[in-house]
């Protein structure tokens, strides 16, 4: 195989930030002139994160090809020209029904099957099928290491190093360094008892990241080196930093580049990471800031909206503003009353969501956004939403609502299509995937975008009714872009509002820190002009 091969792991505890550490290692390697792949093997059973909960496992990232993926390959498409698909992300559920399915056809010859060799094989050929094509893949084992689940990953990967030959494979793995008050000094133990775990499974890891809070000094580098066999200048720190975009940069200051470079004797161009610089300066000299007000029902959990997040993070970067974002919690509104923090606000965004809870609280925020020229973003949910509030409060259907909340409902502006109403098994079933759409010319939408023909990423069952659409348009809301083959409607806005517009799809998807999707630029834009001119009017 060509392709060279870093397998980056995972130690100590969970939430280290190896999805950050592979797509910075990929953007370093991108500046080198190398063609790459980012791969994540998540150790869960679940076939995918489609039905899994927020809570449970953050935010379900989508991908063109209609993929519902862990949030990591988010984080490898925003730092990289990836562009992700299916291929880029496997559960031990999707290994085992692969088997499973191969037995039951027969492929097997009547053999016992077994995790060792059915189950590393399987994960072996997807590894080696994903990364075909490319100078370097980086693969990302999910879990951390000693988790019961992760084993076959780690045996397949043992297995590839002892296969591939020749400076064609090399390992990273990342631990905790943590700095104990009590003692006033940093503890590498963790670290040791992290590395004889993974030497015990047959991986002698090459380069150690090691997460910290402060720099680590000569001395305790060289004791981690020393006691787990890995070089001095493979000692990596991992230092904690304000905007995960200075990863990148940090990395490439501690020759992390070079090492690897060097462990896998690759020819590369010298690395150029300006654009890196640049976002960060941006991002620590803003000119001014704005106030976002986002309101669902995951709010306590960033990870639950984690590429929204990032999406108006880059925006602020490209305006040289700082996006503060004030959480509310839908669910907790119940009329205009509790309005404190809107206040504060200078645009409203409600972003995508699934079921009752909160629904009311949000039809309310945007009555308020509507009916005080707030500059108002939603997207997916939040646009139905937005239809729903019309619907009652200038249409004149009182009673209308989405049947997902109220499958009685006499007005359901709001519904299933008609092939989801027979849906049984809900993993992988939605709307998923890039879709096409028209836009009007001359509507604010396509101003923004500057074109009428786009493409965007889906990730949902309700669709607005076109039972009702005419009656809509009829009360003034404009149907700014639909998709022509399904006829379903994909943006609303209201011309006489300085900036009100919803979409069906997930722009924030495709957003990245050097290239803000225009949607978001935008909006944050309104909002900082809506701002600027409230403070003139005061």
């Amino acid at each position: 195989m060509k392709t060279k091969l870093i397998f980056i792991t995972g130690g100590v505890v969970s939430s280290l930030g190896k999805g950050i550490a592979a797509a910075s290692i990929g953007a370093i390697l991108e500046s080198r002139g190398l063609k790459l792949t980012i791969i994540k093997l998540d150790p869960y059973i679940n076939v995918d994160p489609g039905t899994m909960s927020p809570f449970q496992h953050g935010e379900v990232f989508v991908t063109d090809d209609g993929y519902e993926a862990d949030l990591d390959l988010g984080h490898y498409e925003r730092y990289t020209n990836i562009l992700t698909s299916r291929h880029h992300n496997f559960t031990t559920g999707q290994i085992y029904d692969t088997v499973i399915q191969k037995e039951r056809r027969g492929e097997y010859l009547g053999k016992t099957v077994q995790v060792i060799p059915h189950i590393t094989n399987q994960i072996k050929e997807n590894i080696y099928t994903a990364a075909e094509g490319n100078d370097v893949a980086i693969i990302e084992i999910g879990g951390t290491v000693g988790d019961i689940e992760s084993l076959p990953f780690l045996e397949a990967i043992r297995q590839i190093g002892h296969e591939l030959k020749g400076n064609q494979v090399i390992y990273i793995h990342m631990t905790l360094v943590p700095y104990i008050a009590a003692a006033e000094e940093l503890k590498t133990k963790p670290t040791q008892h992290s590395v004889t775990k993974l030497r015990e499974i047959g991986i002698q890891p090459d380069i150690l990241l090691c997460r910290t809070d402060r720099d680590l000094s000569v001395e305790l580098r060289k004791k981690i080196s020393l006691f787990t066999n890995v070089t001095y200048d493979a000692v990596i720190q991992a230092r904690d930093v304000d905007c995960v975009y200075e990863c990148p940069l940090r990395f490439h200051d501690e020759g992390l580049d070079d090492k690897i470079v060097e462990l896998l004797q690759l020819w590369t161009k010298r690395s150029n990471l300006q654009k890196w610089a640049d976002i960060i300066y941006s991002s620590k000299h803003p000119k001014d800031e704005v106030n976002i007000g986002i309101a669902g029902k995951y709010v306590n959990l960033r990870d639950s909206y984690k590429s929204l997040h990032e999406a108006l993070e880059h925006a602020g970067i490209a305006l040289n503003l700082k996006v503060n974002i004030i959480y509310i919690d839908s669910e907790t509104i119940q009329d205009q009353s509790d309005a404190k923090k809107w206040k504060e606000c200078d645009g409203i965004l409600i972003p995508g969501g699934f079921g009752e809870r909160g629904v009311e609280g949000k039809i309310e925020m945007v009555r308020y956004a509507r009916e005080n020229m707030i500059p108002y973003f939603g997207i997916c949910y939040g646009m139905q939403m937005a239809v729903i509030e019309w619907a009652r409060h200038i249409t004149g259907l009182k009673k209308a609502n989405t049947a997902e909340v109220d499958q009685n409902t006499p007005d359901n502006v709001i519904d299933l299509m008609s092939e989801q109403k027979n849906i049984k098994n809900m993993g992988g079933t939605m709307r998923l995937g890039a879709y096409p759409a028209k836009l009007k010319a001359g509507t604010k939408i396509a101003e923004i975008y500057g074109k009428t023909e786009i493409s965007e990423r889906h990730r949902h069952r309700f669709e607005v009714n076109n039972k009702y659409v005419a009656q809509l348009e009829k009360g003034g809301l404009v149907i700014s872009g639909k998709n022509v083959k399904l006829d379903l409607v994909e943006t609303i806005e209201i011309s006489d509002h300085p900036w009100f517009i919803g979409v069906q799809y997930h722009p924030e998807f495709k957003s990245k820190p050097v290239d803000a999707h225009p949607l978001f630029f935008g909006f944050v834009e309104a909002a900082f002009n809506y701002k600027l001119n409230r403070a003139k009017a005061d």
